[in-house]
């Protein structure tokens, strides 16, 4: 019954998303239409190759079950969605150029350079309709298909508070982790998962109720249990203890045709990353903990930091000779100072600042932070740190691969030694590397405020990266990370 529910969920949004396909294609053609002032075609045939629906519709619905976005997964985050759908949507603008070259389609050459001559939109949209088109299809479709999925989860959890659509489970396990796991999903009661009944992870039961829910029996009448009370899903919780009988009772599971899934019994202060299986040769490894800018993400990480350094640095540049000017007209010493500091894999790199201080040696010396009123700090530094402006030479930094736009701030290899062992945790953030701006500066932790609350920050962050968190601090930095009364 299961099953068949999920499949008619599963036709129900590719349904969905075919419509939402076929009309991102007709508003794209549409746009290329009206913008340049073209015909629509007579012929049907031609009707159909314009909004490149033969394409575009079997392309997108392969990628998005591809990369399994037709999977029921009633856990999945709203942002996790987002992201597959994105990537899905990427993927398949590639694959669409690249089947209308293989195919010999006129359609990428077709209209070059088209009404170029009088259209002043046409020369500012680079005079070419077909790539206009395909502009907005790459727009229209991210955006309708992840409006469309929004709408659907809003409309699913308010099925699911009236007690519709409700995946059913039993909970093994009835110690700490077994009421961690049903509280947390009690929590999150619009997944629309409803805890039927507790199995004891003792051999026979020591109570009748957990948080209110039956225990039904222990691990011995496991099967019973699950032949007279049916259910979608099975967590298993077992305390760490009792971790050795989880192969026993996986296989156990296996009788029942049950989602089964693991809740392990690991403090989340020792899983700073999302924990990933892979396999090799057979061999299944679990990830504990590992840099989440590998891969792919570390390239587009990367490409935004080159963009977003070199934009600045020109838009800045005017700037920041005004300042070196400032600095060496008003105080002995070089406009720049560089100091030893520690980034990605604990290596140690010179950062680059404008020179805030009265001698830069003072800037060298010491293992602490600067202190507010400082006496050493020159009237034109106070105001470069109250405004964040003396980091601006860090954009080099960036351009040269020792520091990134976003991440936690770099520290010194003298505080860091310190810190290491005496806050737990705390070289995680060699993880990734140091920015300019991070999760913990845009919440005003800066300067000397408390390193506990920097380093959950600064731990969240890299737990939950992602290049659209980047992005999303990098906008809260305009508006939090250069004027705050904690910089000084």
């Amino acid at each position: 019954m299961l099953k068949q529910r999920h499949q008619v969920f599963v036709v129900m949004f590719c349904v969905a998303d075919a419509f939402i396909v076929v009309a991102a294609c007709l508003l794209a053609w549409g746009a290329r239409l009206f913008v340049f002032a073209e015909p629509v075609p007579a012929d049907w045939e031609d009707y159909f190759k314009g909004p490149l629906l033969l394409f575009t519709l079997p392309i997108v619905l392969y990628t998005m079950s591809a990369l399994k976005l037709y999977r029921p997964r009633r856990d999945r985050s709203m942002w996790g969605e987002q992201g597959g759908i994105l990537k899905a949507t990427l993927v398949s603008m590639v694959l669409l150029i690249v089947a209308l070259w293989a195919v010999g389609s006129d359609f990428l050459t077709r209209g070059m350079l088209a009404d170029a001559s009088s259209s002043g939109i046409g020369w500012r949209l680079m005079a070419d309709p077909a790539r206009l088109q395909l502009l907005m299809l790459a727009v229209l479709l991210p955006s309708l298909l992840g409006a469309q999925r929004i709408a659907v989860r809003y409309g699913l959890r308010a099925v699911r508070r009236r007690g519709f659509n409700l995946c059913h489970v039993g909970v093994i396990g009835v110690g700490r982790l077994g009421q961690i796991a049903a509280r947390t999903l009690e929590r999150n009661a619009w997944t629309g998962i409803s805890i039927a009944y507790f199995v004891s992870h003792h051999d026979r039961p020591r109570q009748n109720q957990c948080l209110g829910k039956p225990v039904l029996g222990g691990l011995t009448e496991l099967e019973a249990i699950l032949e007279s009370n049916r259910v979608d899903a099975i967590y298993l919780a077992l305390p760490g203890p009792m971790s050795g009988r989880t192969a026993e009772i996986l296989r156990r599971l296996e009788r029942f045709a049950v989602d089964v899934r693991i809740v392990p019994d690991v403090h989340p202060r020792y899983v700073p990353q999302s924990m990933t299986i892979s396999e090799l040769e057979g061999m299944p490894i679990l990830s504990h903990r590992e840099s989440p800018i590998t891969g792919l993400g570390g390239f587009t990480k990367r490409l935004l930091d080159i963009l977003g350094a070199g934009l600045a640095l020109v838009l800045f540049s005017p700037l920041m000779l005004v300042l070196a000017g400032a600095i060496r007209l008003t105080s002995p010493g070089p406009a720049i100072f560089k100091q030893k500091r520690v980034s990605l894999g604990g290596e140690v790199f010179e950062i680059y600042k404008f020179r805030t201080m009265r001698h830069a040696d003072d800037e060298l010396q010491g293992a602490d932070w600067t202190r507010r009123n400082d006496p050493r700090i020159t009237p034109i530094g106070r105001w470069l740190r109250r405004t964040s402006l003396d980091e601006l030479p860090q954009l080099i930094n960036v351009l040269k691969g020792d520091m990134a736009l976003v991440g936690p701030r770099p520290e010194r290899p003298e505080l860091i030694a310190r810190f290491r062992d005496d806050w737990r945790g705390y070289m995680l953030r060699q993880h990734v590397k140091a920015g300019i701006t991070g999760w913990a500066q845009v919440n005003g932790l800066r300067g000397d405020t408390s390193l506990r609350k920097r380093l959950q920050y600064d731990l969240f962050y890299i737990r939950h990266w992602s290049i659209w968190f980047d992005l999303r601090i990098l906008w809260l930095t305009l508006f939090r990370g250069f004027v705050h009364r904690n910089a000084h």
